[in-house]
């Protein structure tokens, strides 16, 4: 079964695109969501955030106190780098395990850090999902309510999209809303893939 990678920076639509692969019966394995539940869910990352940052990290409750580590991580680049090294290990076997139980002919991980963590070397192909800035900022604040201003400042945090244009094997532009061509055109070619 072939692995697939979909990246994109914020805004570009990789959620939309993702959800069109689901319907052409490809799983899709959303990382944000997937990490989310796993920091719930996983006693091996409750136990090393609490090591590395404390009780407070979880709530009486046994879920995630998102505040407190949003609050310790915002301005803090190496405890996000902590963050990021107790968590990724264990999403990326979390797909594995996942990967090994669907019944299709390829199926894709979706996340917006593919590159930047070295995650790509783990897929086949990637699929990279791009749009021209401004589009990229306004759907960024009509979906969150932000300013382009705080769009500009996540956008900073991501690696350029030119660099994940280069180093995807696909690349879907997504300005005209017209992405179900390329999207298909994909998916034929990764069933050709499979196939030989």
């Amino acid at each position: 079964m072939l692995k697939i990678g979909l990246t994109g920076g914020i805004g570009t639509g990789k959620s939309i695109v993702a959800e069109v692969f689901k319907l052409l019966g490809i799983p899709v394995y959303v990382s944000d969501k997937e990490a989310k539940r796993l920091m719930i869910e996983s006693d091996e990352i409750k136990t090393k955030l609490i090591e590395r940052f404390g009780p407070d990290v979880y709530t009486k409750d046994h879920f995630l106190n998102r505040k407190y580590l949003a609050d310790i991580i915002f301005n803090n680049p190496k405890a996000l780098q902590d963050v990021n090294a107790i968590v990724h290990p264990v999403v990326r076997n979390d797909f594995q395990s996942w990967s090994e139980k669907q019944q299709s002919p390829y199926v894709i991980q979706e996340s917006a850090i593919l590159f930047d963590t070295g995650l790509y070397k783990n897929f086949d192909k990637i699929i990279c999902v791009t749009a021209d800035e401004y589009l990229r900022i306004k759907r960024v604040m009509d979906r969150d309510g932000v300013d382009a201003n705080a769009v500009k400042e996540r956008m900073k945090n991501q690696l350029a999209e030119s660099v994940k244009i280069e180093k995807s094997d696909f690349v879907i532009y997504n300005n005209s809303g017209l992405i179900l061509p390329q999207i298909m055109e994909i998916h034929k070619e990764l069933m050709r893939v499979k196939l030989c």
